[in-house]
C-alpha cells in the first residue's frame, strides 16, 4: 500500500526499476508502461529468484514485512549491494553491521516516515541547539497515519487503515517504555492503551497519544544523553485507545490459537471470558470489563460485529486474525477518502545563562484520492531520495544505519520539503507549551 511512490520517482529519474510482487499485476500498474520498469510475480519462499533479483540489480529495497529483511539483506551482502529499508533496525539487522561493513555496502534502514522523517526532522532540531550550546530537557515525538477529520467520523473507532491493517492491529501487542521528567516509565502491554496523553493538534482537534514501543534506545541515537524526557507516541483520535483496550482485556488481539469451529463471534467473545454461552453477551462483557453496557467501547466491539451470532467459518485460529480480519473488511478506507499523516515534536530546551524555550516542528500531509495516499507518500518518499543519493554516490558511510547523520538527513529533508512534504518548526514558545 505504500511502494507506488518509490517506483514512480525513481522512474522519473532515469533508474530503471524492478518491481517483484505476490500479485504481478499490482506491480504492473504500479510501473504504468513506463519503459524503464519490470514487474515480476515473486514471493518470499523463492529464495533462488530473490539472489538472482539482487545479483543483476544495483540496490535493493526492501518493503516486505520486517520479518524477511534479514533474508534480503543477507542476499544483499553476498553480492554486495546496498539496501534500504523503511522499518525499524531489529538486533538481528544490526548484527550484520559488520559484515555489511566488509561487503562495502550500506544498509539504511528505517527511511520512511516513522520511523524516518522522525528521526531526520528531530535531528535537524537536536543538532541546531547543540550547536547554540543548549540542552534537551524534554523531548517528545508523536506520529500517527489517520483518516481525515472528514471521513473519520462513520465508525466509532474514528480509524481507516491506509497502511499495513494487520501491521497496525499487531501493533496493540507492543509494550510501551520511556523517560518521563526524570523517571523510566514501562508500561506493559494490558496497559498500553490505558490514560493516553492528548493534544490539541493545528486543524485535526483533539488527538489522543499512547506509548509507541520503545523509547529509550533513542536517547543515544539522537545523542540527548541530558534529557529528563524522551518519549515516542502514536496519534489517534479518540476512542481508538478506549475501544482498543477494551478489546485487549478481552484477549481479542491476542496471537493464542483456539480451537474456534462451528464458533459464532458472539461465541467466540464468550469463550475468552470465561462464559459458558453467549446469550445476553452486551451485558456479559461490559460485567466482565466493570463498565457500563451503554459505553463507549461496548458499542464500538458492537458495532464491529463482535457481538454477532454469526458463524465465523473458522477453525483453530487466533483472535488476532480474526478480529483483524473484520477490522479489514469495515475500516479499509475508500478510494475517494482522505487520508493524513500527523506527526509533531515538541521539545524543552534550556542554553547557557538560564533561557528556556519551548519549540515545535510539526505536519499534517494529507492525501490526494486520485493518486497517491499520505502515508504512501511519506513513507515512500524518503526511501525514494535515499535511494537516488547512494546511487549518486553521495552516501560514503557503510555497515548498518539508521538516518541520524546530517550528510544523510539535510539533503532529503530538503528534497521532500521540494514535494511538499515539510516540517513547520516554531522557536521562542513559552514552556507552558510543553506537553502536560
Amino acid at each position: 500500500m505504500v511502494v507506488k511512490p518509490i517506483v514512480t520517482y525513481l522512474l522519473e529519474k532515469d533508474v530503471r526499476v524492478t518491481v517483484a510482487s505476490r500479485t504481478k499485476s499490482k506491480a504492473e500498474a504500479m510501473i504504468n508502461d513506463h519503459p524503464g520498469g519490470t514487474a515480476l510475480q515473486w514471493t518470499v519462499d523463492d529464495s533462488p529468484a530473490l539472489d538472482k533479483m539482487v545479483a543483476e540489480n544495483d540496490l535493493t529495497v526492501s518493503l516486505l514485512p520486517w520479518i524477511h529483511h534479514i533474508m534480503v539483506a543477507r542476499h544483499c551482502i553476498r553480492h554486495q549491494k546496498n539496501m534500504v529499508t523503511t522499518s525499524y533496525v531489529k538486533p538481528e539487522m544490526k548484527a550484520l553491521d559488520q559484515d555489511a561493513r566488509d561487503a562495502g555496502i550500506i544498509i539504511l534502514n528505517e527511511l520512511g516516515l516513522d520511523p524516518g522523517i522522525d528521526h531526520m526532522s528531530a535531528m535537524r532540531i537536536i543538532d541546531h541547539v547543540h550547536g547554540k550550546g543548549g540542552k534537551i530537557e524534554e523531548f517528545y515525538s508523536i506520529c500517527g497515519a489517520l483518516p481525515a477529520p472528514e471521513v473519520a467520523g462513520d465508525n466509532p473507532f474514528r480509524y481507516k487503515f491506509s497502511w499495513s491493517p494487520k501491521g497496525v492491529v499487531l501493533a496493540g501487542n507492543n509494550d510501551g517504555r520511556y523517560l518521563r521528567h526524570g523517571k523510566e516509565v514501562v508500561v506493559p502491554t494490558e496497559n498500553l492503551f490505558k490514560d493516553p496523553l492528548s493534544i490539541n493538534f493545528p486543524d485535526v482537534g483533539k488527538l489522543d497519544i499512547y506509548p509507541n514501543r520503545n523509547s529509550m534506545p533513542y536517547i543515544d541515537l539522537y545523542g540527548i544523553q541530558e534529557t529528563r524526557t524522551m518519549m515516542r507516541g502514536t496519534f489517534r483520535y479518540p476512542g481508538w485507545c478506549e475501544s482498543m483496550d477494551a478489546m485487549k482485556s478481552l484477549k481479542l488481539i491476542t496471537n493464542d490459537t483456539y480451537d474456534f469451529t462451528n464458533k459464532t463471534y458472539a461465541e467466540m467473545v464468550a469463550m475468552l471470558i470465561g462464559e459458558q454461552n453467549a446469550g445476553d453477551i452486551n451485558q456479559k462483557v461490559a460485567d466482565y470489563l466493570n463498565i457500563p453496557v451503554q459505553s463507549y467501547a461496548i458499542e464500538a466491539m458492537a458495532w464491529l460485529g463482535l457481538f454477532e451470532n454469526k458463524r465465523m467459518n473458522r477453525r483453530h485460529d487466533t483472535p488476532f486474525e480474526i478480529v483483524s480480519d473484520l477490522m479489514i473488511e469495515k475500516m479499509m478506507i475508500g478510494k475517494d477518502e482522505r487520508d493524513m499523516v500527523a506527526m509533531q515534536h515538541v521539545f524543552l530546551v534550556s542554553y547557557p545563562g538560564g533561557k528556556k524555550e519551548v519549540i515545535k516542528s510539526s505536519m499534517l500531509d494529507s492525501g490526494t484520492p486520485a493518486t497517491d495516499t499520505a502515508i504512501a507518500r511519506t513513507v515512500a518518499l524518503p526511501a525514494a531520495v535515499a535511494v537516488d543519493m547512494i546511487l549518486d554516490g553521495q552516501i560514503a558511510e557503510k555497515g548498518v544505519h539508521i538516518p541520524v547523520i546530517p550528510a544523510i538527513y539535510h539533503p532529503i529533508l530538503d528534497a521532500l520539503e521540494q514535494m511538499d512534504i515539510r516540517m513547520e518548526e516554531e522557536y521562542g514558545l513559552p514552556e507552558s507549551e510543553i506537553i502536560q
